[in-house]
C-alpha cells in the first residue's frame, strides 16, 4: 500500500510539472507570437552570422603583398587571381608595376617578381603586409631600412624565389615565388606576428548596389590610360557581376589557368607623379587628399581619398563623406597619373523597332 501511494504521488508530481511546462510554453509561444520584433530579434541572434568570401575577417595573420613585374615582355603573370587586393601604380618608362595582396593563400606560383619603388612601401604599410620584392631602387632600400619595412628580398633571400628558365624571356623577368616558400621564410625572420590593423577596405557580404545612389553612372566599360606604353581596361560580366581585366589591349590571362583575370571592385584614383632621378624612377604625390571612383557591379560613383602619412591607412569616402562599403569580392586600385584619360562608360540602350 506504502508503495502505492509512493507511486501515485509520483505520478501526480511528474503531471503537475508536464502542466506547468505546458503553461509556460504556452505563454512564452503567446508572448512571442503577440511581439514580432522580439521574434525577429531572437531570430537574427540564432541566425548564424554571415562571413566573407574574400577573406577570413577573424584571421590575425598579416597579408603578403609582392611587388609583380608588368613589362609587357614580362607576360603573362601568375597566380594575381588569389590576390585579395591589388595596386597598380606607374613607374619609370612608363610601365606600370602591380603590388598583388595575399592573405591566407597556398598559391603555387606567383609573379614574375621585380624590384621595390618607394611609393609602394607606403600601400604595404597601410595593410600591415610583408612586403615581397626581388631588388630595389637606392631610394626604396633606403626607405625599407629607415620605415622598418619588414621585406623578403630575392637579392638576400634567393632561396624564396626560384628563376623560371622554361619561359625564353630576359632574365629579369624569370623570378618567380610562391606562399610555401614566402611562409617559411616569414617564420625564419620572425615575422609571423599577428596583424595590427584593420582590413583597409569596409566589406559588406550583403550587396552594394550603387545604382541607387543619385551620383551614380553606368560603368561598363573602362579605360585607363597610363602612359603611350601602358593601359588598363575592363568590361562588365553582367552575368556573373564581375569586370574582365585587360592591359593594353590584350586580356590579362594566368600564366597556369589561361583564364582572364576578373575583378569584382574597381577604385581609381588619379594622383600626380614626377620624375626625379635621370633614370626616370617616380615620386608620387599621395599624402593629401582627391578625388577619384569606386566602380563595382556595372555602377561607378565618385569618392575622395585622404591619407595622412605614409604608414596610415588611405581612407575612402563617397562624396557625402560617408565611408565607403565594397562588395564581397577582390579589388584593382589603379593609381593613375593626374590628368591623363579616364573613360568610363555604360553599354548604349538598345533601340527596339515595332512594326
Amino acid at each position: 500500500m506504502a508503495k502505492a501511494r509512493k507511486k501515485n504521488k509520483k505520478k501526480k508530481v511528474i503531471l503537475f510539472l508536464v502542466l506547468i511546462l505546458l503553461i509556460a510554453g504556452g505563454v512564452g509561444g503567446y508572448y512571442l507570437y503577440t511581439h514580432k520584433d522580439l521574434k525577429e530579434e531572437i531570430k537574427e541572434k540564432v541566425k548564424p552570422k554571415e562571413k566573407l568570401k574574400i577573406v577570413d575577417e577573424d584571421s590575425k595573420t598579416r597579408p603578403i603583398a609582392v611587388m609583380i613585374n608588368n613589362n609587357h615582355a614580362a607576360w603573362p603573370h601568375a597566380g594575381l587571381q588569389d590576390a585579395y587586393l591589388s595596386y597598380e601604380i606607374i613607374a619609370e618608362g612608363g610601365i606600370t608595376r602591380i603590388m598583388a595582396i595575399f592573405k591566407d593563400k597556398d598559391t603555387e606560383k606567383i609573379g614574375s617578381v621585380r624590384s621595390s619603388r618607394p611609393y609602394y612601401l607606403d600601400y604595404a604599410l597601410e595593410n600591415d603586409a610583408i612586403y615581397v620584392h626581388y631588388g630595389w631602387s637606392n631610394q626604396a632600400k633606403s626607405d625599407i631600412q629607415t620605415l622598418g619595412v619588414d621585406n623578403i628580398n630575392g637579392l638576400t633571400d634567393s632561396k624564396v624565389f626560384w628563376r623560371d628558365t622554361t619561359l625564353n624571356k630576359a632574365t629579369e623577368h624569370t623570378a618567380f615565388t610562391n606562399m610555401d616558400k614566402i611562409k617559411e621564410s616569414v617564420k625564419e625572420k620572425g615575422y609571423d606576428r599577428d596583424i595590427t590593423k584593420d582590413l583597409l577596405l569596409n566589406y559588406s557580404v550583403k550587396n552594394v548596389d550603387l545604382s541607387k545612389r543619385e551620383d551614380a553612372k553606368k560603368a561598363d566599360s573602362i579605360f585607363i590610360k597610363y602612359s603611350n606604353y601602358t593601359n588598363t581596361s575592363y568590361e562588365y560580366d553582367e552575368e556573373n557581376k564581375v569586370y574582365k581585366r585587360s592591359m593594353s589591349g590584350t586580356a590579362h590571362n594566368d600564366a597556369i589557368t589561361g583564364k582572364q583575370y576578373t575583378v569584382k571592385n574597381i577604385i581609381i584614383t588619379p594622383i600626380k607623379n614626377y620624375s626625379y632621378d635621370s633614370y626616370g624612377r617616380q615620386k608620387l604625390e599621395n599624402i593629401g587628399s582627391g578625388e577619384g571612383y569606386y566602380i563595382s557591379n556595372g555602377y561607378a560613383v565618385p569618392i575622395t581619398w585622404e591619407k595622412s602619412s605614409r604608414t596610415s591607412q588611405t581612407i575612402y569616402k563617397y562624396k557625402d563623406g560617408k565611408e565607403i562599403k565594397v562588395n564581397d569580392g577582390n579589388t584593382f586600385i589603379q593609381i593613375q597619373p593626374l590628368n591623363e584619360t579616364l573613360t568610363i562608360e555604360g553599354k548604349e540602350p538598345v533601340n527596339e523597332e515595332t512594326n
